[in-house]
C-alpha cells in the first residue's frame, strides 16, 4: 500500500509533467497535491510502519517533533489545495481553466505551501513548549497531537490543548465552508446548461475532487470533531492511522478511474515509456 500510494501520485505527477495538453490550472492543481501526498507519506508512513514491525518502539524528542511538523504542515496544505481548487470556481464557474492562468496558479499553490507551513510550525512550536513528565509512551503509531498532549502536565495544558484544536477545526470548518460554496456556485452553472448530456459532462469532471474531499475531510473531522468516550483513545489511534494511511493511497485511484483525460494520457505516457517502438 505504501509503495501504491508513492507510485500511483508520481504516476500522476509524471503524467501530467509530460503531457501538454494537461498543463492546465486544474491538472497544475492535481500535480501538486500528489506533491503534498507524497511528502505526507514519505515523511510519516515508513516510521509508523517501522513501529507497527519493530518491538523496539521509541522515538528521539527531535525526530517526533519533525514528524508532528511534517504532518501538520502537508495536511492543511493538502486542506489548502482542495479548499483553492474550489474556492476558484466561484468567480467563474467551471470556466477557470481559461481565464486562470499559469503564474496565477503557481501564486495559488505557492500561498497553500506557506500556509501549510506556518500552521504547522506555530502548531509544533506551541506543542513542543509544553512541560512532559510522567510517562513518556505515547498511545499512537506515530507523534499524533491529541495524544502526545495527553502525556504533558502544567496549569496551562488544558488551554493549549483547546487551543490546538480550536485551531485546527477552525481551519478544517473554515475550508470545508468555501468548498461547499463553491460547489453551490457551481452547482448553479450546472443547472443552467440546457442539454442533460452536457450536464451530466460537466457534473462528472466535479466528482473525483468531490470524492476526496468527503474522505479528507470525513477522516479529519471523526479525529476532531468525534465526541470523548470510555475507548475514545483507542478509536482515535485506529481513525488517525487509518487517515494517515489511506487518504493519501485512494487520492491517484479516485483521480485516475474518475478523470477519462487523465486516465488516457496516463495510458499515452506508459506506452511512450516502456513500448517506444509500438507508438
Amino acid at each position: 500500500m505504501y509503495l501504491f500510494t508513492l507510485l500511483g501520485n508520481l504516476l500522476i505527477m509524471t503524467t501530467i509533467w509530460r503531457e501538454h495538453s494537461l498543463h492546465t490550472p486544474m491538472y497544475l492543481f492535481l500535480c501538486a497535491l500528489s506533491i503534498s501526498e507524497i511528502l505526507f507519506t514519505v515523511a510519516v508512513t515508513p516510521r509508523m510502519l517501522g513501529n507497527m514491525l519493530s518491538t523496539h518502539r521509541s522515538i528521539s524528542f527531535v525526530a517526533c517533533a519533525s514528524q508532528m511538523f511534517f504532518s501538520f504542515t502537508f495536511g492543511f496544505t493538502h486542506s489548502f489545495l482542495l479548499m483553492i481548487m474550489g474556492y476558484v470556481a466561484i468567480c467563474h464557474p467551471l470556466r477557470y481553466n481559461v481565464l486562470m492562468s499559469t503564474r496565477d496558479c503557481a501564486r495559488l499553490v505557492s500561498w497553500s505551501w506557506a500556509g501549510g507551513s506556518v500552521m504547522g510550525m506555530m502548531l509544533t512550536l506551541i506543542v513542543f513548549h509544553l512541560t512532559f513528565c510522567g510517562s513518556n509512551k505515547i498511545h499512537h503509531f506515530l507523534c499524533h497531537v491529541l495524544s502526545l498532549l495527553k502525556l504533558a502536565c502544567g496549569k496551562e495544558t488544558s488551554s493549549v490543548t483547546m487551543g490546538v484544536i480550536l485551531v485546527c477545526v477552525t481551519a478544517l470548518m473554515g475550508c470545508l465552508f468555501l468548498i461547499i460554496l463553491s460547489y453551490v456556485f457551481i452547482m448553479a452553472s450546472i443547472l443552467r446548461i440546457p442539454s442533460a448530456e452536457g450536464r451530466h459532462k460537466t457534473f462528472s469532471k466535479c466528482v473525483s475532487h468531490l470524492t476526496i474531499v468527503i474522505v479528507h475531510y470525513g477522516f479529519a473531522s471523526m479525529i476532531y470533531l468525534k465526541p470523548k468516550g470510555p475507548r475514545s483513545m483507542d478509536s482515535n489511534t485506529l481513525m488517525a492511522t487509518t487517515y494517515t494511511v489511506f487518504t493519501p493511497f485512494l487520492s491517484p485511484i479516485i483521480f485516475s478511474l474518475r478523470n477519462k483525460e487523465l486516465k488516457n494520457a496516463m495510458k499515452r505516457t506508459f506506452h511512450r515509456t516502456f513500448c517506444p517502438s509500438s507508438s
